[in-house]
């Protein structure tokens, strides 16, 4: 059995699950996984010791180092671990693949990156590059911002000296090591004190290294303590069988979560978890008879009919039961996720904001990465109602949009 002390090591980290929607994607393996999660955070945030790391909305996810088969330097996107992986080393390699504002951020990075002597390959996100730091007054204070996806990033003006010298802003969250790219596994956290030092380049490390200032107080560890007892319970009466069952059917999986996000995309939480897991079948229904009348073949309209029907068999009395308790399930561990977000809110070093048509509004970070002290792995804490919600809220101004 996979441990939350080991799956990152054993993956590549180009996406990380919610850690509610490992229940969904992991069987009874994965949703130990998510519980093992809440209880290092616990411990940790109960003054145990622990690492956790902030989730930054950059864009895009940025690979760099050395690449082991020759010895140059590279920069690359997620395409490093295709079977033939996607590395460039000059900037004729990112034109022939990439174009536009990608190709400009990638070219500044592989500029300006081999000036920190990068020794291994590491993984951050892309936070801004040339002309993308702005001066802006927001609620009566002058801050230097970047706004790289939908969150605004403001450092106050007199500390921000090293943010508007820097050409580029990275911030480094993933260590690779392996003979090759395919080979090679993940762990949280990157050592940025062993790199060089750039006025070209503002390079952050994700990981906070001192939680102290966010510590619980006895009332909100017993509370913690509360929901995973009840989670304890609930986990051990849900069919081993249909958790595995859905595991095994990952189509099933995503449609499952992404009826679950249109409460996201709604600003709006699941109540009724029987009155849910209705509301799911009837879903599905609706979009395959979509798919059905938009055929104009019988030969087409029958293989839609055919994949309704399999997606259908599924739902069975007992699996729609335990579909009712796994939903209970996911309620419960967003309970403890978003009391542990809050209190690793209070950690934040730099001010967030959203923009809105009208104005600046405060928002926490994207989310946490709570880290295993031990191993680097890592699992992720989002709160989805905040930071998913403005993410698909088309109020929200996003850094891309002029």
């Amino acid at each position: 059995m996979k441990t939350f002390s080991n799956f990152l090591s054993e993956q590549k980290n180009t996406h990380m699950t919610h850690i509610e929607d490992k229940v969904l994607y992991g069987g009874v393996n994965g949703t130990r996984e998510a519980i093992f999660a809440l209880r290092d955070m616990r411990n940790m945030l109960s003054g145990h010791g622990g690492s956790v790391s902030v989730k930054w909305d950059g864009a895009p996810a940025i690979f760099a180092g050395i690449d082991p088969s020759d010895k140059k330097f590279f920069v690359a996107k997620k395409g490093i671990f295709n079977k033939n992986p996607k590395v460039y080393k000059t900037p004729a390699d990112i034109d022939a693949d990439t174009s536009g504002d990608l190709a400009a951020k990638l070219k500044e990075a592989l500029k300006h990156l081999p000036k920190l002597g990068i020794k291994g390959v590491v993984q951050g996100d892309f936070l801004f590059g040339p002309g993308d730091v702005k001066v802006k007054t927001i609620a009566g204070e002058k801050y230097a911002t970047f706004h790289p996806n939908t969150i605004v990033y403001a450092v106050p003006i007199e500390q921000a000296s090293a943010v508007r010298a820097a050409k580029i802003g990275i911030v480094w969250h993933t260590t690779y090591t392996g003979k090759d790219f395919m080979s090679m596994r993940a762990t949280y956290g990157v050592n940025v004190s062993q790199f060089r030092k750039s006025l070209a380049v503002w390079s952050q490390d994700a990981i906070l290294t001192d939680v102290t200032k966010a510590t619980m107080t006895k009332k909100e560890t017993s509370d913690v303590n509360a929901i995973l007892s009840k989670i304890g319970v609930l986990f051990n009466s849900i069919s081993g069988t249909t958790l595995r069952t859905l595991e095994a059917n990952q189509h099933l999986a995503q449609h499952i979560e992404t009826f679950n996000n249109t409460y996201v995309r709604a600003g709006s939480i699941i109540g009724d978890t029987k009155e849910h897991t209705e509301k799911l079948i009837g879903w599905i229904r609706d979009k395959y008879q979509k798919e059905i009348d938009a055929r104009k073949t019988a030969k087409g309209k029958s293989a839609q009919q055919a994949k309704l029907d399999e997606l259908l068999e599924f739902f069975s009395e007992e699996n729609k039961s335990s579909l009712v308790k796994m939903f209970e399930l996911q309620k419960l561990i967003v309970d403890a996720k978003l009391r542990l977000i809050n209190k690793l809110n209070e950690l934040q070093s730099i001010d967030t904001f959203v923009r809105t048509n009208k104005g600046y509004k405060v928002t926490g970070a994207e989310g946490f990465v709570a880290v295993d002290k031990l191993s680097g792995s890592a699992v992720k804490l989002v709160d989805r109602m905040e930071f998913s919600y403005n993410n698909f809220s088309p109020d929200i101004v996003k850094g891309w949009q002029k």
